[in-house]
């Protein structure tokens, strides 16, 4: 396994660092905040079901369970990823981003699936307010999860250019932190939408 040196920086450079973190740190806290938001109308709406179906029967919890774990399995699998590159270990990054982005997209078609059986039994999001407060949060959900796999295949293609450059530890460990909150996001949809859904 290889090992790489520290990489020495200048005050520029961890000033840049800083001011970049800095700006993930606080777009982090506005996707906090949209989720939050999302989670209220969704609190709000749950009940109002225009006389349509609810959560108790259009949920099925093994299938939601199947995607919960196979999310959290491409967390874990992320965080590999980046203890990989610490590490110097350039294609196993690139294995365990690979393996990550499969789980993700995975999850993501399952989720498609999910949406276009809905819609097509007719319970599309425009038929109640429920419905539609439900599409939006895990559709949201489904779109950041989406952006997550671009920026994987981004991150994998620029480390087998450049390898594990400087740079591309920075974009892997937000990247890592990136998904991590997804993950965290997810489980409060599990739990407040699925399964208190099902009781």
């Amino acid at each position: 396994m290889m090992h790489t040196a520290p990489i020495a920086i200048n005050e520029e450079e961890r000033a840049a660092d800083t001011t970049l973190l800095l700006g993930f740190w606080i777009y982090l806290m506005t996707d906090f905040v949209l989720f939050a938001s999302l989670f209220a109308v969704y609190a709000v709406l749950h009940g109002n079901t225009a006389g349509g179906p609810g959560s108790h029967e259009i949920f099925s919890a093994p299938f939601v369970l199947i995607e919960t774990l196979i999310l959290l399995a491409s967390s874990f699998s992320c965080g590999l990823a980046l203890i990989a590159a610490r590490e110097g270990n350039a294609k196993g990054t690139m294995v365990l981003l690979g393996f990550t982005a499969a789980l993700g997209a995975l999850f993501v078609g399952l989720e498609v699936n999910e949406f276009v059986h809905l819609a097509l039994a007719g319970e599309g999001w425009w038929q109640s307010g429920f419905l539609s407060a439900y599409f939006t949060l895990v559709g949201t959900h489904g779109l950041h999860v989406s952006i997550g796999l671009l920026w994987l295949f981004a991150l994998i293609v620029s480390i087998g250019r450049a390898g594990l450059s400087r740079s591309n530890l920075r974009k892997i460990a937000m990247l890592t932190f990136f998904w991590h909150f997804l993950d965290i996001v997810w489980i409060f949809i599990f739990t407040i939408v699925y399964m208190m859904g099902l009781l």
